[in-house]
């Protein structure tokens, strides 16, 4: 507790001199098909040395009987617990820019408390640009590259035209990136959620070729020097093997067959709803892919 009384909401570990940076949102629990968000993420923690400079404080934010502690047991002795922590980490990209990471759990509680204290930190280190990385399922097939739609607060519509633009009116469960995009949109900072579409028959095993798309959509946003060879490697052997998975059974083939052509004919629509399916459909195909994750 803060000598007020007050609980601290998050514990500061440095102040690194920054040089605006771009800070990437990846956090666990939210909608993550086909694993797209978090292998993206360790892919980019994976490239470089990174130092923790925030930890939220995880009694504040977490159900803990939802996200238990780890034990570490040795002999049948109780060593100590590893608690979930959402934290900001600090690296850098291939050509040494200052990069920042908000990873770990989505807070369960005071999403407005967590919203408030990340965007005024990101105010107090000049960031100049915020981007969320996420992956939903969608009627599209494996055998046509992942394309990636966004969303954005009104003062950041010029990035979602950069990217995709979701077609018409969609009402769906928001996670904490929503609540981000409106706090940092009110603040004036550059703010996108970039999410990878995802075969909706593929959304429940990894899709290493949706990582890939989430890596190069931020770097072609954010200017980042970001490699993406070792996922693009592990894509073409993912759709290998999905493709052997799919010949084993004429009406898995005529689904591809005949999502490959909804996707042709909607060309140039992000999320591939002018025809089938409907916005309606395509809410209702995510909060079942919810609900699976929930059991």
């Amino acid at each position: 507790m803060s000598p007020d009384g007050l609980t601290e909401l998050f514990a500061v570990h440095g102040e690194p001199v920054l040089n605006r940076p771009v800070l990437v949102v990846a956090l666990e629990g939210w909608v993550d098909a086909g694993l797209g968000a978090t292998t993206a993420i360790a892919a980019l923690l994976g490239q470089g040395p990174t130092e923790p400079l925030i930890t939220f404080n995880g009694e504040h934010f977490l159900d803990q009987r939802a996200r238990r502690p780890v034990a570490h047991i040795v002999n049948g002795v109780t060593t100590e617990l590893t608690w979930p922590r959402t934290v900001v980490r600090h690296g850098a990209d291939g050509a040494g820019a200052d990069v920042l990471y908000l990873v770990g759990p989505e807070p369960d509680f005071h999403w407005r408390a967590f919203t408030d204290a990340v965007v005024g930190l990101a105010r107090s280190w000049h960031v100049r640009m915020v981007v969320g990385l996420g992956a939903f399922p969608a009627p599209a097939p494996h055998t046509r590259p992942v394309k990636l739609a966004a969303t954005a607060p009104r003062a950041s519509a010029h990035l979602v035209e950069q990217v995709g633009i979701v077609q018409g009116e969609l009402e769906v469960p928001a996670g904490v990136l929503s609540a981000l995009e409106l706090a940092f949109g009110d603040e004036g900072v550059p703010v996108v959620t970039l999410w990878a579409r995802v075969p909706h028959y593929v959304a429940g095993m990894p899709f290493p070729e949706a990582s890939a798309a989430l890596l190069e959509g931020l770097a072609a946003l954010s200017g980042l020097e970001i490699d993406s060879a070792a996922l693009r490697h592990a894509a073409d052997s993912s759709r290998r093997q999905v493709d052997q998975l799919i010949a084993d059974n004429n009406e898995h083939q005529a689904m591809v067959r005949k999502l490959e052509e909804n996707i042709d004919a909607s060309e140039g629509n992000a999320m591939g709803v002018e025809e089938v399916p409907s916005g309606d459909e395509i809410a209702a195909e995510l909060e079942k892919f919810l609900r699976g994750e929930e059991q």
